[in-house]
């Protein structure tokens, strides 16, 4: 149940991301959301503090690599 939950807060981390125009904003916004989305999904796996970091360094990772490849610095 616990890499279930791990997998559904990644790829809501990845999903909700990168909202913004600079990469201060996308990269804020990117953690609030995967925090958010973490905190929920862990609540119902049993620890939404856990979710809630999880998420947040997913959606972090998530708006500044978004950012990057938007401005042409890097390439998926």
């Amino acid at each position: 149940m616990k890499l279930r939950a791990l997998t559904i807060v990644v790829a809501t981390g990845l999903t909700l991301t990168a909202c913004g125009e600079t990469t201060g904003t996308r990269t804020v916004s990117g953690g609030l959301i995967g925090a958010g989305g973490g905190a929920a999904i862990g609540a119902i796996a049993g620890n939404a503090g856990l979710g809630a970091v999880i998420g947040a360094g997913v959606g972090l990772a998530g708006g500044y690599l978004y950012d990057q490849q938007k401005k042409g610095n890097i390439d998926f």
